[in-house]
Order: C-alpha cells, then structure tokens, then sequence
C-alpha cells in the first residue's frame, strides 16, 4: 500500500437525491465532503413512471466540475440503486427515459415468467434472488413485445449507464448485475440458460466488471466542461448503493467464527441482513423471501428488503403538500411521548409501495387490523419507527436462522443512522446493541473502493477498521422490557409473501 493520500469523486444516487461527494483517503484519513448535491424527482408520462436520466447526469457533470475546483482528483466512481436500467440502440443512444421500479407495469407478470423458467423454486436455485415485483427480469418480461425493447441492443443499469456516458465503455459491474434476476449467483456470470428460457437475447447484457476494476477514462466533452484533466479514470465500484454500503460497514471483528456481520442499511430502504461468504439457496431461504446479491471480493448479502424510511418521507410530503411544516426534531421529542405499541403496520404491505397519501394507508391498515389510528403526526411517526425496529428484529433473526449464524451486533448505516428512536429501538426490539453510522457509508463505500484500486487501502478488513477509526459512531444498548417487544413482534400482521 501506497503511504499517499488520495482523492476520489463518488457520484451516489439514490431514490430521493443525488449528490456527488469528494473523499480523501489515505494512512489514518478518510475525510468526505459534499460537492453537490440534486433531488432526483422522477417524472410521469402517459406511458408511465419515469426517472429523468438526463437531468441525473447533469446532476453528476455539476457535482464533477464543482469537484474538480476543490483539487485534484484521481477518479470517479458512481453506485444508484438497483434493477432499472436504459437500453441503448444500435447506435449506442438511450431509448427513452427509463422506467421507474414504482411503476405498475410489472404487476401480475411474475406467473408467466415462473411458468417459463420451471417455477419460481428453480428461479431462485439460479439467481438466489428474493422475489420484488419490479425486478429487472419482470420488467423485460413487461417490455416483451414492444417497439422498444425490439430496437435494443444493450441493457445497462443506472450505475452503468452513467459511466458508459462518462466514459464511452460499456459494462455490468456484478454487484448491482446480480439484483436483475438474470444473474447466476452461484457461478458469479449471467445465466444463459435462464436468458435461453427467457427468450432474451444474451448479447443484450454486457461483459461484468468486479468492483475495482477500470472502466475508462473521462471523455473529452466530460473534462471540457468539468475542468477535470483528460485521461481521469472512471472506476468500477460496489455499483449497488447497498454493496457500497456494506463496504463501509465498520465491523471489526464481529465476522469470526460463527457469527456474521449483521447490517441494517437504512433510507428509503431498510436492507436487513448479513454478509456471508457464499449464498443461501434453500428452499426456507426462498420462503422466506431472502435474496443473495453479491458484494465485493465474492461474498454475498443475504437480506431482505423492507419497505425503509420511505413510509415516513411519503408521509412528510403528504402534509407538506397541504401546507403542514413537518419538524422531525420536533415530532421525534413527541413521537418519544406517545404510547407505545399503539398501533404497528408490515412496512412491506403493497399498498405501501406506491407514492400517494401515506398517512391515509397508513390509517386505512389499521382500521382493517382493528388497531387503533394514529391521529396526529408524532403518533404516526411513532408507529412507522416501532414498525420498523420489530421489521428489523425479524428480518435479522431469520437472517441468522436460515444461514446458521449467530447475532452479535448490529450495524445500522445510512440515514436512518441520524435517528435517535430507530436506533434504539433497534437495540430494543432486537436485544443486540446497534452501533449506528456511518451516515454516509454509500458515499463512503464507493471512495474506499477507488482507493483500495489505486493501492491506498488493503482488504476489505483494514477498509473497516479505517472507517472504524475515523468515522463518527454512536452505540445503543438494549433498553427497557424487552418482552414487551417480543408481544408486540408477536401481533405483527406480515403481509402474504408473493412466491
């Protein structure tokens, strides 16, 4: 390793924003600052929910200019969320904006693929995926027979298409690859026999790239208007948001013996799960609906997504579009007050899924529950973090089950790391002590990436312990009656799991 300091531009996109962050990387240093920062607000078109591609990108070009004024950069890297994707024509141009995975297109296609495929048991033997039904494989199942899909040539997710326009190259870095449905995850390829059954043309889906691996070099329209140098390279990160996240995951210890990393990445998305060296493919697993999506050098995540924090931020704009002021410091003093276990909802319910009146549904689930309606907003907010605490508890506890692993810790990242109550009831609910951050640990996990590829940071445990070392945490011990936890994840209602 390299005793120089480094400095990485990470563009990170997630569902509600994105932003470009700057870090600095080096012996005992790891430093990030925001350069800019752009709502990702996405559009709707008669056809459809779409994501505004163009106005993303230009998001990036802003952040990399803003970047490149601050110093040097020695490459770029950028992780979205997963299973979207653009395809590109003939001529390598994107063939309308890209579908958002809230769109409803995909309802009600997942039996016809099952049927072709031999079953939804034989799909996840391959891909070891849990079943969502906007995942890529739905959506070209959805897409079969159009105008559109007909004229592609190439498919590349988020991640990917941003890198081909900063870059001119195309690729499929595995990490996110690996959420489509069409990905082998024990042989760490796509499958071609599933895209045979499929009907899918394999030359659609490009060569993979591993995280760390070189994916171009800027193209000259990209340093004209950044000001970065011509020749910066564009690296391969952790391209899920997720992987990157777990990347940056300050366990330093808790992966020994029989015990695994237990992590909750927590946004819009609560992704509750542990990191293991291989997947978990039995037939409990699928039950249960736990994926296997790969993360950097070979090990998997096994996790569940829960429906995150974006009951808590469709409900903000709710009453922000009526006119309400929503402050969360405020609601969380009295969320605090307010009686517990009143009312708890299954955050993956679908009626949840979409955007729309969420403290309606909210109230609608608990009038056909026979629960009582939360009323004011602290009352809400009270029962969509309780609700979470007891989804994270049984979402891990399963983890561990199903893989034979023991709990030991829990390590709470991303945004929902700033909320004091989620936190520890987290704590609470699970009866494991949470340490919670890094805040920005996708941000985090794409610089360190880059950095371990320039030769600045060694394996995947000496990233930890830099993070670890240098990244501001807060720990929470259990509290309080856990058995009163325990009655409360007991009258939890789960909604049907649909595979």
């Amino acid at each position: 390793m390299s005793g120089r300091t480094g400095s990485f531009a990470a563009a990170d996109l997630g569902a509600t924003s994105g932003r470009v962050m700057v870090g600095r990387v080096g012996p005992g240093v790891l430093e990030l600052a925001e350069a800019h920062r752009f709502p990702n607000v996405p559009v709707r078109l008669p056809d459809g929910l779409r994501w505004d591609a163009l106005g993303l990108f230009q998001g990036i070009l802003d952040g990399l200019r803003t970047a490149a004024r601050s110093g040097p950069v020695d490459s770029v890297g950028v992780d979205t969320w997963a299973v979207d994707h653009g395809l590109l024509d003939a001529d390598g141009a994107l063939l309308g904006a890209p579908f958002h995975y809230r769109d409803a297109r995909t309802d009600g296609v997942a039996e016809g693929v099952w049927e072709r495929v031999g079953g939804a048991a034989e799909l996840y033997r391959t891909t070891g995926l849990q079943h969502l039904p906007f995942n890529t494989v739905y959506q070209l199942a959805a897409a079969a027979g159009s105008a559109q899909l007909a004229a592609a040539r190439t498919l590349l997710l988020m991640p990917d298409l941003f890198t081909y326009w900063l870059t001119g190259s195309v690729g499929a870095e595995e990490t996110n690859a690996s959420t489509t449905g069409l990905f082998d995850v024990g042989a760490g390829a796509w499958s071609t026999e599933l895209l045979g059954r499929l009907g899918v043309d394999p030359g659609l889906l490009p060569a993979l790239r591993a995280p760390g691996d070189p994916a171009g070099t800027l193209l000259p329209y990209v340093t004209e208007y950044t000001g970065l140098p011509a020749g910066t390279p564009v690296t391969a990160v952790a391209s899920h948001d997720t992987a990157s996240a777990v990347v940056a995951v300050p366990a330093t210890g808790s992966g020994a013996g029989a015990g695994a990393v237990a992590f909750v990445s927590c946004g819009t998305w609560s992704l509750a799960g542990l990191e293991l060296p291989g997947p978990v493919l039995t037939e409990e697993a699928r039950a249960a609906n736990f994926t296997n999506e790969r993360g950097v050098d070979g090990t998997v995540r096994f996790l569940r997504n829960v429906m995150g924090l974006w009951l808590w931020e469709e409900c903000r704009r709710t009453w922000e579009g009526r006119g309400h002021v929503v402050d969360l410091p405020v609601l969380l003093e009295r969320a605090a007050q307010e009686r517990p276990f009143r009312s708890l909802v299954d955050p993956d319910a679908p009626e949840f899924l979409a955007p729309g009146d969420m403290p309606g549904r909210i109230a609608a689930y608990c009038r056909r529950t026979g629960q009582p309606v939360p009323e004011s907003p602290a009352a809400v907010l009270r029962c969509v973090l309780e609700s979470l605490a007891v989804a994270h508890r049984r979402t891990l506890r399963e983890a561990a089950g199903l893989s034979g692993r023991e709990l030991r810790r829990i390590h709470l990242v991303g945004g929902g790391a700033r909320n004091p109550l989620l936190c520890q009831w987290t704590a609470d609910a699970s009866g494991l002590p949470v340490t919670a951050g890094p805040v920005e640990a996708t941000a985090l996990g794409n610089v360190l990436v880059q950095a371990r590829a320039a030769g600045l940071v060694g394996d995947l445990a000496s990233v930890r312990r830099l993070v670890a070392g240098t990244q501001p945490l807060r720990h929470y011990e259990p509290q309080g009656d856990g058995s009163a936890w325990d009655r409360a994840a007991a009258r939890f209602e789960p909604s049907p799991r649909n595979c």
